[in-house]
């Protein structure tokens, strides 16, 4: 007997009032809005239905015409998951919707990770799932802003963190340059939910390790719950969060499209 479709929809919070880069989703990237390059992404992967959820109406008419549903949610939400559980709840989704969370400054994400993700949360029958990469470098290992997982043998999250984790005690007393061979993961920041559980936990006050370490994941650790946490089948180039960060997505851009 075959196997049974992966069913999932992808949903993808956007807002205009990033701080670092003001009015975002709708910077140009190619003669684009960089909001419509994710949503291309997330079409490839397959999902049943691409949302974009956003309390703009300028998005909304940047994205007429452009085979996704446009969820208008309220202006106050604190983060992106709080935005998708009013989207889950708008759209209508069943409790067992597979909801990929895609953030809408990732123009490159592989198509690939993003099925991934959802394949991952469906064989596992954690709460949540996510991806992660194998770490190479000193630079990211020690980079706060290149959050490190530490897994368990069969996979889920043990702990996120800005720190570099797993310590290796010896080898960081004598010397911190080189290259690393393996053991260290970087978190990708995509996760996937069934639509019950993100409305849960949007809902879930946050914990003392999430207040620290600025991690809203650690939300569903600290609560006792599991995050599957599989390893990317393709790369997840960087998002974009600066003006410099968009520069490069162009470069890269003209780079992908000379080599098609």
């Amino acid at each position: 007997m075959s196997e049974s479709p992966l069913r999932f929809v992808v949903a993808i919070p956007a807002r205009m009032g990033a701080s670092r880069l003001p009015g975002k989703p709708l910077r140009q990237l190619g003669g684009e809005p960089l909001l419509l390059h994710v949503v291309r992404r997330a079409q490839a992967a397959g999902a049943d239905e691409v949302v974009v959820a956003t309390d703009h109406a300028r998005i909304a008419e940047a994205l007429a015409g452009r085979g996704v549903r446009v969820c208008m949610t309220r202006s106050d939400h604190a983060s992106g998951t709080d935005r998708l559980a009013e989207c889950a709840a708008l759209c209508g989704w069943d409790d067992a919707r597979i909801v990929v969370n895609l953030q809408g400054d990732e123009p490159f994400a592989p198509p690939d990770g993003i099925r991934a993700v959802a394949a991952t949360l469906a064989a596992s029958g954690a709460a949540m799932a996510t991806l992660a990469e194998p770490i190479t470098d000193i630079a990211t290992l020690f980079d706060p802003n290149a959050v490190k997982i530490v897994r368990t043998a069969r996979g889920d999250a043990l702990y996120f963190s800005r720190a570099p984790l797993p310590w290796d005690r010896d080898r960081f007393a004598r010397e911190r340059v080189g290259g690393l061979a393996d053991g260290w993961l970087r978190h990708i920041g995509i996760y996937a939910y069934r639509a019950d559980f993100l409305r849960r936990f949007a809902a879930m006050p946050p914990g003392r390790l999430e207040r620290i370490e600025s991690l809203e994941q650690l939300r569903v650790l600290e609560a006792g719950l599991r995050i599957a946490v599989a390893l990317t089948p393709a790369p997840f180039p960087p998002g974009v969060d600066t003006e410099a960060d968009l520069l490069r997505a162009e470069h890269t851009l003209t780079h992908l499209a000379s080599h098609s």
